[in-house]
């Protein structure tokens, strides 16, 4: 309903406004008492995209901001269930120092080169010290994920509506806008494919997103319809990884049986190929293409990337000249326009751009979030590893595909560092 009548009515930052005010609100009142932060922040990062799409936007990353915000509410006001962490303290800190080398052309701003490119990694630090050794139960990472969900499909009915007739569109082997709402295809194909993987690991869960499976097995077919016409494959091929990682756990938690593994995996290969014959068909074969990178004459592109290549070649040339202290952040969108290479597009890489921006402090700060994670997991149970594994890759993969853009690679991270009580705790 909200999706629809979003394309009608300007309705953006009336909405944005009553999630911040509502859920400083709720915050206020119960002190966070039974996690309502944690409920709160999940809504929001799941409508970043469809608040920016909708033109909601009060502040364009309202969603890291907001993330921020109520993490900080929920920390300050709650109960104190989760644990300082020194190493996240440290990775602030590592984090501030490059702000000293930052230096814009003339005309250009500082302050908006700084948030663009430090305001996500900042929102992970202070979700993370959320989230540090916190203690929710299966019931409430379930409910979480839901409230996550919901707004990704206020976003999915935006793009139904606003994507004009697939007869009348021209498709290429390149990300497309119409087929995303006439919003980013990269950011839009991200949440598709998180929510592609909530509704799939909530039927292998049997936990009941509506009262039927059939209509949950609908749902999950139509968003990865949704998420492959984007054009986009970062979203997609992220979801696609997590979920196997979550049902190869999955399968040795519960030790199933080779007859019901098979039919699981029948079930879900067969609903795959046929939404993928489907989209090929709608695509003339062009998502064939899109996916082995190739043009729309079926010839070899020599960068699949769609430039992120070279990008990541002038990163690394930048950390070689500058490897201790590294060019300052925000400084590597403005160096590729002075210099030779043509593509001038912002990082979409985090891995490198804490190399190139931050050099040697950037890639301490990178190692801490890269082992703190995988503590959590060594200590968890098969069926906990499971989610946080997940949550860890789904971080990982998308920083690398489209760096700290939104709110949900700080808010993925920061489950991975939770600890999931299962029933029987």
């Amino acid at each position: 309903m909200i999706g629809f009548i979003a394309t009608i009515l300007p309705i953006g930052q009336i909405y944005t406004l009553l999630i911040i005010v509502t859920g400083i609100i709720i915050i206020l009142i119960t002190r966070n008492k039974n996690e309502e932060a944690l409920y709160l922040l999940s809504y929001l990062v799941g409508a970043e995209i469809f608040i920016r799409a909708i033109n909601g936007t009060i502040l364009y990353e309202t969603g890291k901001y907001g993330l921020i915000l109520f993490s900080l509410l929920g920390l300050f006001l709650g109960p104190i269930k989760g644990k300082i962490s020194i190493s996240l303290l440290i990775y602030i800190l590592l984090l501030s120092i490059g702000i000293i080398f930052t230096q814009v052309p003339p005309g250009e701003s500082i302050r908006k080169a700084i948030a663009f490119n430090l305001s996500g990694p900042i929102s992970l630090a202070i979700f993370a010290l959320y989230c540090n050794f916190r203690h929710i139960t299966i019931k409430e990472l379930n409910q979480l994920l839901f409230f996550l969900l919901l707004p990704i499909f206020s976003m999915i009915s935006l793009v139904y509506f606003k994507t004009p007739s697939l007869e009348d569109l021209v498709f290429t082997t390149s990300s497309n806008f119409d087929t995303s709402g006439g919003f980013g295809p990269n950011q839009v194909s991200t949440m598709i494919g998180v929510g592609t993987f909530i509704i799939a690991i909530f039927i292998i869960l049997r936990v009941q997103l509506s009262k039927y499976l059939f209509l949950d097995i609908i749902f999950l077919a139509y968003f990865t319809y949704r998420g492959l016409l984007t054009f986009s494959r970062g979203g997609m091929l992220t979801a696609g990884v997590a979920l196997a990682a979550f049902i190869g756990c999955i399968v040795l938690h519960k030790r199933l049986t080779f007859k019901k593994l098979f039919l699981y995996t029948s079930v879900s290969f067969a609903l795959f190929i046929g939404v993928w014959l489907y989209t090929t068909n709608i695509t003339g074969g062009l998502i064939l293409n899109r996916y082995a990178g190739k043009n729309a004459k079926g010839v070899q592109k020599k960068d699949a990337s769609a430039g992120r290549g070279a990008i990541f070649e002038g990163q690394l040339e930048s950390f070689y000249k500058s490897p201790f202290f590294g060019i300052g952040v925000g400084n590597g969108k403005y160096k590729r326009i002075e210099s030779n290479i043509k593509v001038t597009a912002a990082a979409h890489n985090e891995v490198s751009r804490l190399l190139e921006e931050q050099g040697l402090l950037g890639f301490i700060a990178l190692l801490i979030l890269l082992i703190k994670p995988l503590v959590n997991i060594y200590f968890g149970t098969m069926y906990q590893r499971s989610f946080l594994i997940s949550f860890y890759l789904f971080w990982f993969l998308t920083i690398n595909h489209s760096a700290m853009r939104l709110a949900f690679p700080a808010f993925v991270f920061g489950l991975s560092l939770i600890k999931i009580k299962t029933e029987h705790e």
